[in-house]
């Protein structure tokens, strides 16, 4: 299978680069942990079209795929910014499937949308930290450590109703509890979000749907993955070349070479399955939970080895705050327990496999 980029896909990484290039977000994390405020990127993703490439054209948006979305992630994991993004395009990819109202506003980016994710069902069992859809239309629980949460203008979220069936809703910030949190890593705003009979719009009743946002996720988080294990490779390369002991670079050394080309090759395998994951939501659908699954779980065990591989090869210095390193390795420590988790990923990839050999077994018997 190619893998190779089209000229549009080439064009729009290439102006995701270009547009995230232009403030130094390691500098503005720093600054986060400091207490600082993180500058908003909203106008940068409404200027770049961004905000709008999940939703039709009909209603104004790009009418792009996960694949061009996971294009934009790996940048901002290059950069480490999320530009409020992640959340919004899983909002809108059930607003836009539901034929919501409203949706020209959300693409123009006018305003914001945040999805509460719930891990759909594996191997059997129920909807993982859904909220609870009551008989009376409202909707009570608690959904912790949220993507890009805090800040916008409307929540879709993932409820459960008494027979456990998922329903995709749609809440009004101002009727729940949003507390904002940047926790460990400063480059990536978080929320908590609680409802106690908060009134809601039942948008659908379709949990296919309200999975692929789910596998969006898995999927943006495997791309950012990548873009940080990228960026880290990339600034042990550099060092390597420039940093002389004993008179030579260090990086002639057999010991400083192994360890960077074990970062290249996690990148190649990670921008394999992360690619295949965007392939599979557009072109084979029944493969998506398990490409997802594979690529967030390797994209979040490559960057934990990339990251600590990095401060590694820049010595005393790559562990001091002044560096860029350590940033890369707390995103890299922060990414991995967010929607469900590296380990999580891990139970589901193995779910889908064993579940898939045991319809083969019963199509063969």
């Amino acid at each position: 299978m190619n893998f190779g980029l089209s000229d549009e896909q080439q064009m729009l990484r290439e102006a995701a680069a270009d547009a995230l290039s232009r403030v130094n977000y390691v500098e503005e994390a720093r600054t986060a942990l400091d207490g600082e405020q993180l500058p908003d990127l909203w106008p940068v993703a409404v200027e770049a079209g961004w905000t709008g490439l999940l939703i039709g054209e009909d209603h104004g948006g790009a009418g792009l795929d996960a694949f061009d979305a996971m294009l934009v992630a790996e940048e901002c994991g290059k950069r480490l910014t999320s530009a409020g993004l992640y959340g919004h395009l899983m909002a809108t990819l059930v607003l836009d499937g539901a034929d919501a109202a409203g949706l020209e506003a959300l693409a123009g980016g006018e305003r914001r949308a945040a999805f509460l994710a719930a891990a759909p069902p594996a191997g059997g069992g129920g909807w993982t930290e859904a909220l609870t859809l009551g008989a009376d239309g409202t909707v009570c629980g608690e959904a912790r450590f949220q993507l890009d949460v805090a800040g916008a203008d409307l929540i879709v979220a993932v409820a459960t109703d008494a027979q456990g069936d998922p329903h995709g809703v749609l809440l009004d910030p101002a009727a729940v509890e949003v507390q904002r949190l940047i926790r460990y890593d400063g480059s990536r705003p978080l929320g908590h979000v609680r409802a106690e009979g908060a009134p809601c719009e039942v948008l659908t009743s379709d949990g296919g749907l309200l999975a692929r946002a789910w596998h969006l996720g898995q999927g943006l988080l495997a791309a950012d993955a990548l873009g940080v294990c990228q960026a880290v490779l990339d600034l042990g390369v550099a060092y390597a070349k420039d940093r002389h002991t004993f008179g030579r670079p260090i990086g002639s050394y057999q010991a400083v070479k192994h360890q960077l080309v074990e970062i290249l090759r996690h990148v190649d395998t990670i921008r394999n399955l992360t690619y295949y994951a965007g392939y599979a939501a557009q072109e084979a659908p029944q493969e998506l939970a398990l490409a997802a699954a594979s690529a967030r779980f390797t994209g979040e065990h490559g960057a934990d080895y990339a990251t600590r591989t990095c401060i590694a090869v820049h010595g005393g210095i790559g562990a001091t705050w002044e560096h860029d390193a350590p940033f890369y390795w707390r995103r890299s420590h922060l990414s991995r327990l967010l929607l469900g988790g590296v380990t999580g990923a891990g139970d589901r990839v193995a779910g889908e496999i064993i579940a898939s050999a045991q319809r083969q077994v019963t199509a063969n018997a």
